[in-house]
């Protein structure tokens, strides 16, 4: 599928600063970033935060735990052992983990995924189908890189766990997160920023551990954190390479920073470190839908094909239908259920689902426009068929037993997990409180 470049402007920055890092040439000038933080600015420069017009803590919310939510996007399950991350792995043996991966939404890339962790929906349920897509009824489209869509509230559903936190008297942060931006279900995160991949990841930390310096009535109880140097990492080089393992270690790393933080401040602070989506290796060259079907009347957005009419829906799906081995068609409505992906019309009609690692797009470019080739590293792809799509999931804290492992399940079950933990009620959502019950110290204090 077409995704890596929907995600590079989330971590190619990162990346870059992620290598220099590593050798040496920027740390003092980062960990300068970030000692410079404020409590409730990250300082001079890059990383200006924004406060909402929130209220205080309520009376009833300031006992309750801290919950950090931290994404390292792109971190394959496996590569805690492949490539040693010991403060991730202790992490693991301190608390709670999932040797055997996270289950991503499909598809599985970034900001599908990022508000599936964080509405406990799936993509049709939450709106977000894809980093790009088209909305037939809207008649317009979201990408990843159009700020006024991805700060307009509209194109989201659900409740993400700052609104519901706000909505209920508890204060929230998010030091990067897809949608966080938006106001969504009437609220907006206390404190937030704008997006921005060169805010050097020591200076985050320090922000997020400046939110929890603030006093009682200020300081926020749930806060997201984000960090990319792994996703940039194994798009441009795969997920193989020497510097996808050198951006795990320093990924790793920085968690260790972070941890050090928290202990220090002697909070009840429960830290949860997830992924979004794996990644393999790309096989072959583009995969040009157009070559087997006439799509010159429809509206596409990479792989995405939105028609005009019934009767043009019909004939590319049949024109589809056993072209390659690659891909399989299916008209909208007949996707596996499994994938949670044949109701919502932003989803495109037909839809084809690669079989394997292949880069798939609707059109061949027309003459005289750039085209690039595939990235090294993909992801995207239904982790039922590709278990290197699979994500980290650990945590560790008061309220997590530790030791304990669990199979593989689905990311929407992180939501309820998190409001469970801040004694928040979940209302409707795909997720399961019950999953992952198992990893919580019982009775719930909350």
């Amino acid at each position: 599928m077409r995704k890596a470049h929907c995600s590079r402007i989330w971590s190619r920055g990162a990346l870059f600063i992620a290598l220099m890092l590593l050798g040496g040439a920027r740390a003092s000038a980062q960990m300068q970033a970030g000692a410079g933080a404020s409590a409730q600015t990250p300082g001079a420069g890059r990383g200006a935060v924004i406060e909402s017009a929130n209220g205080p803590n309520a009376a009833s919310q300031r006992a309750k735990p801290y919950v950090v939510l931290v994404s390292l996007d792109g971190f394959r399950y496996d590569y805690v052992k492949k490539y040693s991350a010991p403060n991730i792995a202790a992490m693991a043996a301190r608390g709670a983990s999932a040797p055997d991966g996270m289950i991503p939404a499909y598809p599985s890339v970034t900001f599908p995924n990022h508000l599936t962790l964080i509405t406990g929906l799936y993509p049709e349920h939450h709106g977000i189908v894809a980093n790009i897509f088209y909305d037939p009824a809207r008649k317009q489209r979201y990408a990843y890189s159009d700020s006024a869509a991805v700060q307009d509230g509209s194109w989201y559903s659900g409740v993400p766990l700052w609104s519901l936190a706000e909505q209920n008297g508890m204060r929230s942060a998010c030091y990067f997160w897809p949608g966080s931006e938006a106001e969504i279900a009437g609220k907006r995160p206390s404190y937030y920023l704008k997006f921005d991949p060169l805010v050097p990841n020591d200076q985050r930390i320090e922000q997020v551990l400046a939110w929890l310096r603030l006093p009682e009535a200020q300081r926020p109880h749930f806060i997201t954190l984000y960090m990319a140097e792994v996703d940039g990492a194994g798009h441009e080089y795969g997920p193989d390479s020497p510097e996808t393992a050198t951006a795990v270690k320093f990924v790793d790393a920085e968690i260790g920073k972070l941890i050090a933080g928290l202990d220090a401040l002697h909070l009840p602070v429960d830290l949860i470190v997830v992924a979004d989506h794996g990644m393999e290796t790309t096989r072959g060259n583009w995969i040009n839908l157009d070559q087997f079907a006439d799509l010159s009347h429809f509206k596409t957005e990479g792989p995405l094909m939105y028609a005009p009419n019934e009767a043009e829906a019909a004939k590319a799906f049949q024109s589809l239908k056993g072209a390659s081995d690659k891909f399989t068609v299916y008209r909208r409505a007949d996707v596996p259920a499994e994938l949670h992906y044949n109701s919502n019309e932003r989803e495109g009609d037909p839809v084809v689902i690669a079989t394997g690692p292949y880069p798939i797009r609707a059109h061949t470019p027309a003459p005289g426009e750039p085209d690039r080739p595939p990235a090294v590293g993909q992801h995207g792809y239904d982790p039922r068929l590709l278990p290197t799509m699979k994500a980290l999931f650990v945590a560790t804290g008061p309220d997590i037993r530790a030791g304990v492992t669990v199979a593989p399940f689905e990311n929407v079950n992180v939501y309820p997990l998190i409001a469970k933990i801040l004694g928040l009620p979940a209302g409707k959502i795909d997720g399961d409180v019950n999953v992952l019950q198992i990893i919580l110290k019982s009775p719930s204090k909350n």
